[in-house]
Order: structure tokens, then sequence, then C-alpha cells
């Protein structure tokens, strides 16, 4: 075998293995499915469930929206004449979907330096963090997974300020994310899950 092939088949068995799990799990309509695949997830919305207040239901029905639980998301590029790409549409990324500002802001108050948006555990306690604010700053309850989200998206000053009724198909996407949550705390409560 020569060397050059050789160094082929070391760098596809590397790239192969490395990096950990971008990709999403299989059966995004089964909670039971996305925690048994993946016991790092439940272990993550346990304990931001434990600190923050969040329902595991609404941490999921949150992050199935923002990102369909691919680790690495980011937002389409924007094109100018259809076909001259002109950067992402916004920062966002990750699990969460966190802009740059926001994340940045979350690792200051928390002092998590090295925390990831690509990280679940990380990605999640965001979304605790963030949703702990919405409920102080604007009243929604932790479990009310619409009003969460629409905080989520518009941020705490354009949610109460109500910029979402502007908005049809935000209000038709929450709604989802609210009909998602229900359906999966219904999952959750019958599912045998290893606590942590």
């Amino acid at each position: 075998m020569s060397k050059t092939l050789r160094a082929l088949i070391i760098v596809l068995l590397v790239a192969s293995c490395g990096g950990g799990q971008s990709s999403a799990p299989r059966d995004l309509d089964n909670a039971c499915t996305i925690l048994k695949q993946r016991p790092e997830y439940y272990k993550a919305f346990r304990k931001v469930e434990r600190k923050w207040g969040v329902p595991i239901h609404v941490q999921m029905a949150t992050i199935y929206q923002e990102s369909k639980f691919v680790a690495d998301a980011r937002t389409p590029f924007k094109y100018v004449l259809g076909v001259i790409p002109m950067g992402r549409q916004s920062s966002a990324y990750g699990y969460s979907q966190a802009l740059d500002a926001t994340w940045d802001e979350y690792r200051r108050a928390e002092n998590r330096r090295t925390a990831k948006r690509d990280r679940i555990r990380d990605a999640s306690d965001f979304m605790g963090w963030y949703m702990t604010q919405s409920k102080d700053r604007n009243g929604i309850p932790l479990s009310d997974a619409r009003n969460q989200y629409l905080a989520y998206h518009e941020g705490h000053t354009g949610f109460s300020r109500q910029t979402y009724n502007r908005k049809a198909w935000l209000v038709a996407v929450a709604g989802k994310v609210d009909a998602r949550s229900a359906m999966y705390r219904e999952q959750i409560s019958s599912c045998r899950l290893r606590r942590f």
C-alpha cells in the first residue's frame, strides 16, 4: 500500500470518528427515543430543570424549533442577486441558536467563559438562564412554552412591546412549539428513563 493511500485512509478514519455528534437524533417526534438515544441530553435537561426550573419538555420543544437538535446549526446565507453570498442571516448558532451578543452576555453573567453553543449542557443552561429572565422581566411562567418561545425569539423588550403581534408566522410557530411541548410532556411522563 502506498504512503499516500495509507495517509488518506488514516485521515478518513480520524475524520469519521472525531468531533462528537452534531447530527440530530432519530425520530424527533418521540421524546423518549431522543432521551434514550442521547442520555447526555437527558442529563443536561434534568440539570437545567433543577437549577432554573424550566421543564424538560419546554427545553426540548424550543431546541427542536431552533435547531432540530443539530449541534452546529446555523442560519442560512443571505445572497445578493441570488448567487453572491453576503454572510449569514444572523449570528445564531448551535442547539439554542443563541446570538453572539446574547451568548456573550450569558457567559459573563454566569461566569462560563468556556461554554459552547454546540454543547448540549451549555446550550440548555443558556436556555434556562434566558427563560428565567423572561419569567422575571415579563412574568412568563417557565412552563408556558408558547410565550417563552415568543420572548426567546423577540427578546425581552420585544416581547413586552408585543412585536410578535405583527408577525403572524411567528405566532403560528409559537403555537407549534406549545403543541410539541405538550406532546413531549405526555411522552416523557410514560418514559422509563434513568434518573441522574
